[in-house]
C-alpha cells in the first residue's frame, strides 16, 4: 500500500463514523495499547455517540499503573455479558488470535504492528472490517501518530505523552526495536508532551508494598562468581523477580544478576546482565536445561522448573546457588531453546 493510499484510507474509516455508532476498544492493556486507546477514542470524539476502552488482563505493573492515573485514561475491566450494547468493536496493539477474549469479538477496526500470522484470519468479522498492519513499526502508537498527523488533529499534552511513553515502551528508546518512522513519531510528539508527566510515570518503577521483597533481596544477595544471587521465596507474580532483577543491573561492577522465587509451586528464575559481557540466555541454559524451561537472550534469561526437582531436605536458594555455580552445558550441536516466555 503506497503511502497515498494509506493516506486515503485512514480518512475514509473516519468518515465512515457515524452518530449513532456505539464503539468499544478493546485491548490487552499495556503501555503501547493504552496510548493507542486513549488516541482512538479522541479521533472518534463528536463522530460517534459514544467510545469506551476495555482492557481484558489484569493491570499490575506500576507503570501501567501510573500511566493511567496520570493520563486520565478511562479504562474499564472488558465484561462478555454486556457485548450487545456496542454496534462496533476495534483493537489496538494486537489481533484477534492473540489472546482467547478476543475470538468471538467482529472487530470492525484492528490496528497493530506485529506480523499477521500465516495461519489466522486478519479478523473475524464482516468483509468491510478497516484493517491497519504494520509489522514494519516498532509501536502501534507510531501508527496512531500518524492518524492524527493525516486528519491533522494536533495531539494535546496529554495525547502526545501517551503516545510517546508507548513508543518508548515498545522500542525500549529505541534499543530493541524502531526505525526512520517511530523516530519522526516521536521527534513530531515531543512538541507537544508534558515531559514532567512523562518523567512521573517512567520513574514509577516499584509499589510500595513490593519494598519488603527489596529487603529481602539485600539479605539474602550472594555472591557468585562475577555475578550475585538473591532468593525470594514465595511470590505472587514473576514480576516481582523481574523488578527486583532491574534494580540490581544499575549497581556498577555487578556483572550479572540471578533473583529466584516460587511463583504456584514452580521455582522461576530470572537473570539480568549488568556489566559484564556474557550471554545471559545462555547461561540461564546452562545452569538449569536439564530440570524444565531455560533460555533467553543476550542480555535477559529465565528459568522455570517444579519444585519437586529440588531434593529433600535442601534449601531452595542453595540449590539454585550451586546451579548457578556449577554450569552443565550442552553437548556440541544441541539447539540453544527460544527465549521462554515471561
Amino acid at each position: 500500500m503506497t503511502n497515498n493510499e494509506y493516506t486515503a484510507r485512514i480518512k475514509h474509516w473516519r468518515q465512515s463514523l457515524d452518530k449513532t455508532d456505539r464503539w468499544c476498544i478493546i485491548i490487552n492493556a499495556d503501555p503501547d495499547a493504552l496510548a493507542c486507546a486513549l488516541t482512538l477514542q479522541r479521533i472518534m470524539l463528536h463522530r460517534t455517540h459514544s467510545v469506551d476502552i476495555m482492557r481484558v488482563n489484569a493491570v499490575t505493573r506500576p507503570d501501567n499503573l501510573a500511566m493511567i492515573r496520570y493520563l486520565r485514561i478511562p479504562v474499564k475491566v472488558w465484561q462478555p455479558e454486556k457485548a450487545s450494547q456496542y454496534t462496533h468493536f476495534a483493537i489496538v496493539d494486537s489481533q484477534p488470535h492473540h489472546n482467547k477474549a478476543f475470538e468471538e469479538i467482529p472487530f470492525s477496526l484492528i490496528i497493530d504492528h506485529h506480523p499477521s500470522s500465516p495461519d489466522a484470519a486478519c479478523v473475524p468479522a464482516p468483509a468491510d472490517t478497516f484493517c491497519f498492519i504494520s509489522p514494519d513499526l516498532g509501536a502501534a502508537s507510531t501508527m496512531l501518530a500518524r492518524f492524527l498527523h493525516v486528519l491533522r488533529i494536533r495531539p494535546t499534552a496529554r495525547l502526545a505523552t501517551a503516545l510517546l511513553y508507548g513508543i518508548r515502551s515498545d522500542t525500549a528508546t529505541f534499543e530493541r526495536a524502531g526505525g526512520d518512522r517511530d523516530l519522526r513519531a516521536w521527534q513530531w510528539l515531543s512538541r507537544y508532551a508534558d515531559n514532567n508527566l512523562l518523567r512521573r510515570i517512567i520513574r514509577s518503577e516499584y509499589l510500595r508494598e513490593w519494598l519488603p521483597l527489596f529487603g529481602l533481596a539485600f539479605r539474602s544477595l550472594t555472591d557468585c562468581r562475577s555475578g550475585a544471587y538473591a532468593a525470594l521465596n514465595n511470590v505472587n507474580s514473576a514480576d516481582l523477580l523481574v523488578a527486583v532483577a532491574d534494580f540490581f543491573t544499575k549497581v556498577h561492577g555487578l556483572r550479572w544478576i540471578a533473583v529466584s522465587g516460587v511463583v504456584d509451586r514452580s521455582v522461576v528464575v530470572v537473570v539480568f546482565r549488568g556489566d559484564g559481557g556474557r550471554d545471559i540466555g545462555r547461561l540461564a541454559d546452562a545452569c538449569f536445561h536439564d530440570i524444565g524451561k531455560a533460555g533467553g537472550h543476550r542480555n535477559m534469561g529465565r528459568a522455570e522448573f517444579p519444585f519437586s526437582a529440588v531434593p529433600a531436605g535442601v534449601k531452595l536458594s542453595d540449590f539454585v546457588l550451586q546451579r548457578l555455580q556449577t554450569r552443565k552445558l550442552r553437548r556440541a550441536g544441541t539447539a540453544l531453546p527460544q527465549p521462554v516466555d515471561g
